[in-house]
């Protein structure tokens, strides 16, 4: 029988719940941590609202179900992970507040891997706030993380082989497809998504087209299934914006340059469906 982890996760966001999810689907026991306690409440529903999608589309059995949000326990307390084999860190994407979290971390959970959502930041950096380099590792799910297959496993200058095999495998075991990439500003995905995006908000800010019709033009002419404005909404414009903004200053180069239109939006608080606005109204 396969090995099961005590995982913590922490930070309830989209992504940290998604994860506990997975997890907990997959028979880990779970305990979901944030500072906020109606997010966590938020959380919980919104793992039982997917769960309760994937019994109705026949992917799940009520007793699957039940059992999956059995095993999801959650915490205001980063001590709660005190126990944990495995943390993954699912907070804002922000270099100070991950690598203050990643030396709490370090100080409380001994042996555990500490491991990184992180879509942009350098995985090596992060694990300079521990005294466990070795065990410092990233592993980037895809939105929604229930549905997407792909995780990036992210090897940082000192992540060891051990660490390395253990977080591919683990991946696997929850029936998604890991690739190993190595430490670089926004890996490979967002590397090569986030120009992208970051052209298009320049066409709808040079008027060459409106936001359907940028979106229209990429899915029906280069087969995408979702248009890259709509793709920026999904996964949140405040986050597109910290990517590109890592980019940028970590590669020096001006075509990672944030459109001014991206920051004006995330200024306005128009940060996507998350906030029932973005390119597009999602109210």
């Amino acid at each position: 029988m396969a090995e099961r982890e005590r995982v913590a996760v922490v930070g309830a966001g989209t992504m940290g719940n998604g994860i506990a999810h997975v997890f907990a689907q997959h028979g880990h026991e779970v305990v979901l941590v944030d500072v906020s306690q109606e997010r966590l409440e938020d959380a919980r529903s919104t793992i039982a609202a997917n769960l309760d999608r994937q019994v109705r589309k026949g992917a799940l059995d009520a007793r699957a179900r039940d059992a999956t949000l059995a095993r999801i326990a959650t915490a205001t307390e980063l001590e709660a992970a005190a126990t944990a084999t495995v943390v993954l860190e699912a907070v804002p994407e922000d270099y100070r507040l991950k690598a203050d979290l990643f030396e709490d971390l370090d100080a409380l959970t001994m042996e555990a891997v500490l491991a990184s959502n992180t879509s942009s930041i350098s995985i090596t950096a992060l694990a300079r706030n521990t005294a466990r380099p070795e065990r410092v590792i990233g592993m980037h799910f895809m939105n929604p993380v229930p549905v997407m297959k792909l995780v990036e496993v992210i090897r940082g200058l000192q992540t060891s082989e051990e660490t390395t095999t253990k977080v591919l495998d683990l991946a696997r075991r929850l029936d998604k497809t890991p690739v190993q990439v190595n430490d670089s500003p926004g890996f490979v995905s967002n590397r090569v998504l986030m120009p992208m995006i970051n052209e298009a908000i320049f066409c709808l800010m040079e008027g060459v087209a409106d936001a359907q019709a940028i979106d229209t033009v990429m899915k029906l002419g280069m087969n995408h299934p979702l248009g890259p404005l709509a793709l920026a909404d999904l996964i949140g414009l405040d986050t597109c914006l910290a990517i590109l903004e890592v980019l940028h200053r970590d590669l020096g180069e001006d075509r990672y340059r944030p459109c001014p239109l991206l920051r004006k939006y995330v200024a306005a608080g128009w940060l996507g469906r998350k906030a029932g606005r973005g390119f597009f109204n999602y109210s």
